[in-house]
């Protein structure tokens, strides 16, 4: 530790990170450039420290690359089996609670999911990880439909179908307002169910939907 203070630390003598901004910049690293230039030193110039700063939180790259994994899991797969796992009032219900995470980023990030699945492509660890992910969030989604009368076949049959078409959808990159969306929404959960949407079920979406885009237009 010494040593790598003495080769750099004069570089950036005053300002202070923490481990969550050592985390944003490599996560905004991976989702941008992938995982190749998730490296030590050039994080740290993005930072505008040194690097040895890196490693008061980490004890190695290895050791940010699992931590940036760790979220992904958080974030993104916990997310599809909690709404999966939600208490409804029907299985129309039950789908559009799952559908919040295919418009709203602060609870499901498309680009972060396709990141780690480019990094995949290149690691078997990454890859098997990525696999059993893929399963919990099917499993998951099946449940939901036993809980609502599906047949066990059935319902991991519409599990593979909800969750592989819009793992489609983000990997095509289809651009789709959101306005679109919500106009084709009874349809999808027709077409996923077999049943007829409640309007209040809808309505609460659509509200979702416009708080989302009241964010996005904040934030530009």
């Amino acid at each position: 530790m010494s040593e790598l203070v003495g080769q750099d630390a004069s570089a950036y003598p005053q300002r202070k990170v923490t481990a969550a901004d050592w985390l944003k910049i490599a996560l905004r690293t991976l989702i941008g450039e992938g995982v190749e230039q998730v490296r030590i030193l050039p994080l740290a110039k993005k930072l505008g420290v040194s690097r040895s700063s890196f490693y008061w939180y980490f004890k190695d790259r290895e050791d940010l690359l699992n931590k940036l994994l760790e979220y992904w899991k958080n974030k993104n797969s916990a997310s599809i089996v909690s709404r999966s796992c939600r208490d409804s009032a029907s299985i129309t219900d039950a789908l559009i609670y799952l559908f919040e995470c295919w418009i709203d980023e602060t609870i499901y990030d498309p680009r972060l999911d396709f990141a780690i699945r480019e990094w995949a492509r290149r690691s078997r660890k990454i890859k098997e990880i990525v696999v059993r992910s893929d399963d919990e969030r099917v499993a998951a989604i099946a449940a939901m439909f036993r809980r609502h009368g599906f047949p066990d076949q059935d319902a991991f049959i519409r599990a593979r179908i909800v969750y592989y078409m819009q793992i489609g959808y983000y990997s095509v990159d289809l651009r789709e307002a959101l306005r679109a969306r919500i106009a084709n929404l009874a349809a999808y959960v027709r077409a996923f169910t077999g049943a007829e949407p409640a309007q209040p079920e809808l309505q609460r979406f659509s509200r979702l939907t416009d708080e989302v885009e009241r964010r996005r237009r904040s934030r530009r």
